[in-house]
Order: C-alpha cells, then sequence, then structure tokens
C-alpha cells in the first residue's frame, strides 16, 4: 500500500482564500484545472477542495476566523505563456506583470486572482 493516494505528488500547496468556489472557477477557466473533491458546509463554504493542474494538485479552502485568507505565490509552467496569461487575465484575474523574457529561460508573466493568489505563469523558451 503507497502512503499517499495515486497520483499525487509529495509535495501540495495548501491556499487558504477568500473564495475558494471563485478560486476554483478561476483556476478551472485559465488552467484547465479538474476538481478532485470539494468539502462545503451547510453555507457554501469550502472547507476543503483538492484541484489537479498537469501533474500537481493544490488544496485550497476559505479562510475561517481562525484560518485567514493568506496571500500567496504560485508559479506555473505552462505550454503557451501568452496564451495562459490572456485567458487567465479573461477568465477575471488581475495583471501583475505581462509575460516577459528577463534573464533566465523563462518567459514569465503574473496575475492574481479574487481570492488572493498570485500566478507566475511561465514557458521555458531558452
Amino acid at each position: 500500500m503507497n502512503f499517499k493516494p495515486d497520483g499525487y505528488p509529495s509535495v501540495s500547496p495548501y491556499l487558504i482564500v477568500s473564495d475558494a468556489n471563485e478560486t476554483i472557477r478561476f483556476l478551472i477557466q485559465a488552467f484547465g484545472a479538474i476538481e478532485i473533491r470539494r468539502f462545503q458546509d451547510e453555507t457554501g463554504r469550502v472547507m476543503h477542495s483538492e484541484i489537479r493542474i498537469d501533474d500537481s494538485v493544490l488544496m485550497i479552502a476559505d479562510c475561517a476566523p481562525n484560518w485567514p485568507a493568506v496571500p500567496s505565490h504560485v508559479h506555473i509552467y505552462v505550454d503557451d505563456v501568452d496564451a495562459a496569461y490572456k485567458l487567465a487575465v479573461e477568465a477575471g484575474a488581475d495583471s501583475v506583470q505581462e509575460p516577459t523574457k528577463k534573464d533566465d529561460d523563462d518567459k514569465r508573466g503574473g496575475v492574481k486572482d479574487v481570492g488572493g493568489t498570485t500566478w507566475w505563469i511561465a514557458t521555458k523558451i531558452a
């Protein structure tokens, strides 16, 4: 028996956000995320969710009085940074930085979603 669920990485970011339902919708629309599971209370507050993007699993929950929303930064590699950036903005994110090639091998841009997470989107081009 494996010590973790099949298809799960050993490390998964756990995002505590101000609007988990909207964050999940954004991730599905912007990055083609797949919802694995979601547990909500009677008010609709997300107590726990698991979302797959490519080979990674993110865990996401709504903030609560003793679990405040924490602004986070997550880096994601995609096939086409320009297209992914555009799709993320169309999905409701605010632009942080348009995709730009700097001193490393990546072309990278950033967006911030409604839940408070900044997503650094990159494609290795060199």
